[in-house]
């Protein structure tokens, strides 16, 4: 699916192993295979939620690229109309201040 395995959970489940003289417990390849089912279970549903992360994080993107190339004049008017404006205010009360603790001396 997201990759090239050579094993599904499914695959796993279904596999059967011959028993020899000397072979091993069913009992432990048993179990054991249940784990591993388990764990490729999980690791497809972590491969399915990364892959909607993606998928929503490419749609923000690509909307924020629109957004971009429809208005970038005002996004770059606006800030520093703001900013002018806001310099000019302060630079107004800090004349205001100066006058108001200096007086006319400041001035002379």
């Amino acid at each position: 699916m997201y990759m090239d395995t050579k094993l599904t959970a499914k695959k796993i489940l279904d596999k059967d192993f011959k028993t020899g003289l000397r072979g091993y417990s069913q009992d432990d390849v048993d179990q054991f295979l249940d784990e591993i089912i388990q764990d490729y279970e999980n690791f497809e549903k972590i491969l399915a939620k990364k892959q909607e992360e993606i998928n929503m994080l490419k749609q923000e993107l690509e909307a924020a690229q629109n957004a971009k190339r429809h208005s970038p004049a005002q996004v770059q008017t606006q800030q520093p109309q703001h900013t002018a404006n806001t310099n000019f205010d302060i630079l107004k009360r800090i004349s205001n201040l100066e006058k108001h603790v200096f007086g006319d001396k400041l001035y002379d």
